[in-house]
């Protein structure tokens, strides 16, 4: 076994408690958020490793400037005429946030004893660091192999999540466009869908981006010892059914036309008399247009019925909701037809509008919650249509739609419902989205786990500073200059937050950004094909077509 390699000596402490200085004439092997330690004695004689990460780098000790203001001298030359004999002649301090010493019940554990001026500062090995950093192992079951440790050789120390903190505590994943969020949350579904963990998915797909996880189906990466496969269940948007009486009045009033404030109120009273009438029976559109004639009608002087003009405007607008695709009176997905072990639904949402995806998104998740609460409680049995006898995991693509930070939503209030009681009961919520300034902070501040890819955008930016433990919030200054694919993960499912290269998939991404030259060019070579026929025809003596313009356009 080699040598620790020694980076530096400690100077002192830093700005803080938590931090300390030390100096290198090197800061090559030690390059912003990589991992040291110093060795300190205990109170009980026992070495511990002290384990810190780098935070700050700055020279203070260096040539002259005039040196660097001629482009044809040499500084090294001249440093040695004058009497630098020490190469390099540049002094480095660098400041380290402490994590402490790891112990694998609790963590890591701050001792609160900064290390003496002196101190021999080591780089951590990579086996060190495969130990530390991760909860779980690799193949361990209710692991999730996300990729490898950014600052090292790709592969050399591996980033595991664990699994159960991930889809518990609930997750976010924040990028700019391009950053690769969606390639990133195909790879944690595809850790979820391994024989490790057979998890039940379901991902709300508003773009149509993840039907490229079909191709789990058969492959042999995923094939359990006892002849396990994922499933991979697509639902399309002329396959998605709400049922009417599963919405709430609120919902309904999000999906019809504006009205005045008597029309509200009628509609109100006559939804909470039809559900006084039914209860937990079912209805549909034409039950509540009938109790809307009954709420908003008055007896002319001779006893006869008469519909109020409320009622009338209101019969309209419920008969074209009437006529919807997707609200039907009988027809409704049910939590057996989303949620399986071992499968992840799709449910493309690309051709809905916002405004009914976000009612099918409310109701969804409503049905979900209560299922898995009615169950867990112990209110369902297997003969009811709700009974969800195991635990969930739902995906949110471009999560700011459903749970905007300064508009009125249908989805806002159950996914924070979800995220504060959805724990005790195993359901769990990943949140994706590349604004994340434009998602409700409360939402935001409940995901555990937090992906956080390149974000340029300042007010993104700023809007993550609270939402990202202590330890991490370093590690965002990297955040411009991330590449594509490289993340820092922090929270909940990894022992202290790290910079990540996400590994590559194993079945196609459906995300990838158009080649618009390539298709513009490929446009015209029909045309140019056409042109060169018609060139060559008086040649070979051929007459042209006629119709010059239909053939070009076949």
């Amino acid at each position: 076994m080699s040598s620790p390699q020694v980076v530096g000596i400690v100077k002192g402490p830093g700005e803080t408690g938590n931090e300390y200085l030390f100096i290198t004439s090197d800061p090559g092997p030690v390059p912003i958020g990589e991992f040291v330690y110093y060795t300190l004695v205990d109170s009980t004689g026992l070495e511990q490793n002290i384990l810190g990460k780098i935070s700050t780098c700055s020279l203070i000790e260096h040539l002259p400037d005039r040196m660097f203001a001629d482009h044809g001298l040499d500084p090294g030359a001249i440093a040695a005429l004058i009497g630098f004999t020490c190469k390099p002649a540049e002094l480095y301090e660098v400041g380290v946030a402490v994590l402490g010493a790891f112990d694998p019940r609790l963590g890591f554990c701050n001792l609160r004893r900064p290390p003496e001026p002196g101190t021999k500062v080591y780089r951590a090995s990579d086996q060190t660091l495969n130990h530390v950093l991760n909860r779980k192992s690799p193949q361990d079951i209710g692991s999730a192999h996300i990729g490898s440790l950014l600052l090292r050789p790709e592969n050399s120390v591996s980033i595991s999540l664990d699994v159960k903190e991930l889809v518990s505590t609930h997750m976010a994943i924040l990028a700019g466009t391009g950053s690769g969020k969606s390639y990133t949350a195909g790879v944690l579904v595809e850790e979820l869908l391994l024989p490790k963990n057979r998890a039940a998915v379901l991902i709300f797909d508003p773009h149509g981006e993840y039907h490229t996880l079909a191709e789990l189906r058969g492959h042999e990466a995923f094939r359990g010892a006892d002849g396990y496969q994922p499933q991979v269940k697509i639902i399309t948007p002329d396959q998605i059914t709400i049922r009417v009486s599963s919405l709430e009045f609120y919902d309904i009033l999000s999906l019809l036309p504006p009205m005045s404030d008597r029309q509200q109120a009628i509609l109100n009273k006559a939804y909470g008399l039809i559900r006084q009438r039914y209860q937990d029976k079912r209805w549909d559109m034409n039950d509540l247009i009938q109790a809307v004639f009954e709420v908003d009608s008055t007896q002319d002087d001779d006893g006869n019925e008469k519909a109020g003009s409320s009622a009338q405007a209101l019969d309209w607008k419920l008969e074209q909701l009437a006529r919807s695709d997707y609200f039907h009176a009988f027809k409704h997905l049910l939590p057996k037809d989303l949620f399986t072990p071992g499968q992840v639904t799709i449910l493309q949402m690309n051709e809905i509008s916002q405004e009914e995806q976000q009612v099918i998104c409310a109701a969804l998740l409503r049905q979900a919650n209560h299922a898995r609460m009615n169950t867990h409680k112990g209110k369902a049995t297997p003969a009811d249509e709700t009974y969800l006898p195991y635990p969930v995991f739902i995906l949110l693509e471009e999560a700011h739609r459903f749970a905007p930070a300064h508009e009125p939503s249908r989805c806002k209030q159950v996914i924070r419902t979800i995220l504060s009681e959805g724990r005790k009961f195993g359901l769990g919520v990943g949140l994706i989205t590349q604004r994340p300034g434009k998602l409700d902070a409360d939402v935001l501040s409940q995901c555990m786990s937090q992906f956080i890819l390149r974000i340029i955008n300042p007010v993104d930016q700023d809007s993550l500073k609270y939402g990202v433990e202590a330890a991490g919030r370093d590690l965002l200054k990297e955040l411009p200059a991330l590449s594509k694919g490289q993340v820092i993960i922090a929270g909940a499912c990894v022992n202290t937050p790290v910079l990540c290269r996400v590994r590559q998939r194993l079945s196609q991404h459906g995300g990838e950004t158009l080649d618009a030259p390539a298709l513009w060019q490929s446009y015209f070579q029909p045309h140019r094909l056409a042109d060169q026929e018609l060139a060559i025809a008086p040649v070979a003596g051929r007459k042209p077509p006629l119709k010059r313009g239909k053939k070009i356009l076949e």
